[in-house]
């Protein structure tokens, strides 16, 4: 759990969306995955992510799914709701939400439709965002996502953000898949918890300082990733560090040569015996029962 003064960390899940038949929010198995995740070790669920299928969701749907978490026992402290939209007033709504209900944290996107848009402007944004929102217990985490956003954090934002709302922004999420932008965020923001979106980053980042990672494939692998990031902070050596390593990173390869979103929700849709797992909204299509299948081939060989 976070806490003042004590700066966040660990192996985060960016939890899975799941729907009913007919597309609508399914609270049964959403809750069943969260206790899942967390009996596995992992530190911290992220609600509407990415992997969440975030924007797909209304602001009423996301708030009442993190509603739904709560209210099933899953502390939230632990939780770390997607509140990044295109609008202030959305957003607002959804930090505020977040906010309300004793989350850790929120990771928010930039508002990513309108471009060009300069640093100044992004500045800006969340300058106005914190204004409005008010509160010592805000907590931000800053998603950089530019191959779907376009969007992002530079550094020099990164940094003046970091400096201007101390306490606020304490995290910062790369999901650029450039080591270098990492280094660079660790080296302007020093305070704040850097986390690479993808265990392939996971030892390289540690080692320089960075807090954990925020990976969609801790939703089928969230024991492996525990297990490696336990063994990288301990830097214990005898457990076979480079095996544990290698095997968390064949599961993460495999699941990149699909669709994501979709063949791992068909593999939960195995390991859970329910069908409406696979189920994703639109424009978004289920994945084919020969990758879920390979898939669950590469993971058990590698369990």
């Amino acid at each position: 759990m976070s806490s003042p003064g004590v700066r966040m960390g660990g192996v985060i899940c960016p939890i899975l969306t799941p729907f009913n038949h007919d597309r609508s929010f399914c609270a049964e198995l959403y809750v069943q995955h969260a206790h899942w995740l967390l009996d596995e070790g992992i530190h911290y669920i992220s609600p509407f992510g990415t992997t969440g299928e975030a924007l797909s969701l209304s602001v009423a749907e996301r708030m009442k799914a993190v509603e739904t978490l709560i209210d099933d026992g899953i502390d939230p402290g632990v939780l770390m709701p997607g509140a990044g939209l295109c609008n202030l007033p959305e957003s607002l709504e959804l930090v505020r939400h977040a906010m309300d209900a004793g989350c850790a944290a929120v990771m928010m996107l930039p508002p990513f439709y309108i471009k060009p848009v300069s640093d100044e402007g992004l500045y800006t944004y969340f300058a106005s965002l914190v204004e409005a929102a008010g509160g010592s217990r805000l907590k931000i985490c800053l998603y950089h996502i530019p191959p779907m956003a376009t969007t992002g954090f530079s550094p020099g934002l990164t940094e003046r953000l970091a400096m201007d709302f101390p306490g606020v922004v304490i995290a910062y999420k790369d999901s650029s898949g450039d080591w270098e932008n990492t280094l660079s965020i660790r080296g302007v923001a020093p305070d704040i918890s850097v986390f690479p979106g993808s265990e392939r980053f996971l030892r390289r980042g540690l080692e320089n300082g960075c807090a954990g990672c925020i990976s969609a494939t801790c939703n089928i692998n969230p024991a492996g990733i525990r297990e490696a990031y336990d063994a990288m902070v301990s830097h214990d050596m005898s457990g076979d560090l480079d095996r544990i390593e290698n095997r968390m990173l064949s599961i993460r390869k495999s699941v990149e040569v699909y669709a994501p979103i979709p063949v791992m929700k068909g593999v939960l849709s195995r390991q859970y015996n329910d069908d409406r797992w696979a189920n994703v909204r639109s424009p978004l299509m289920p994945a084919p029962d020969q990758d879920v299948a390979a898939l669950i081939r590469t993971r058990a060989d590698f369990a």
